[in-house]
């Protein structure tokens, strides 16, 4: 097992069925409607119970809470208040709030691709979202895991894979814990399929 820790992707500022291959997606929810689905609620404990006093920016990655929401600016007054954000302190803690995991023979093949395609999805994301962001990739032989600092990055990453490449799609939130689990697995046939979609 390879365990990589991105701190490029975790804490900077952006500038700065069986067979896994019919398209199936299967959704889980614990406690929670199907149209709530990702909507953080009291149960997260790094949610912060009052608004922070603006503006205040994060010692750690600079992410700056202004107008009501955490963001990326070029510039914050001189007397902005410290206060480390919750996507660095659940980075600090070891505590994700999301996982993917991507299995199957066809992550053996093209992993690295398959990886660029969940960065790019982070950098989009994180680039509006400062929260939102992966805070580690495991590396097994038929497996990856992607460990995320929020409960809405998970669910974009296995999107884009199961439009990218089907396969399988999972996702299970669980309100109580406000944690969510995404498993994509797709065959080894996939690469065949895509490689004919390429060459038409």
């Amino acid at each position: 097992m390879r365990r990589v820790v991105h701190s490029k992707f975790a804490g900077m500022h952006p500038g700065a069925g069986p067979s896994g291959n019919g398209g199936a997606v299967t959704s889980f929810f614990t406690g929670v409607r199907k149209d709530r689905l990702l909507h953080e609620q009291v149960h997260d404990p790094y949610r912060a119970t009052s608004k922070p006093v603006e503006p205040c920016v994060c010692p750690i990655c600079h992410a700056v809470f202004k107008g009501g929401r955490w963001q990326w600016l070029e510039f914050w007054p001189a007397d902005s208040h410290p206060q480390t954000c919750q996507a660095c302190q659940r980075i600090r803690d070891n505590y994700p709030a999301g996982f993917v995991t991507m299995s199957g023979d066809f992550i053996a093949t093209h992993r690295l691709e398959v990886l660029h395609l969940a960065r790019h999805h982070e950098r989009v994301e994180r680039a509006e979202h400062p929260l939102h962001r992966i805070m580690s990739i495991e590396e097994h032989p038929d497996t990856v895991v992607v460990a995320t600092t929020d409960i809405h990055l998970p669910k974009r990453i296995g999107q884009a894979l199961h439009r990218a490449y089907k396969g399988r799609l999972d996702l299970h939130y669980d309100k109580e814990s406000c944690f969510v689990r995404v498993h994509w697995t797709a065959g080894a046939d996939r690469s065949n399929k895509t490689n004919a979609k390429k060459r038409r």
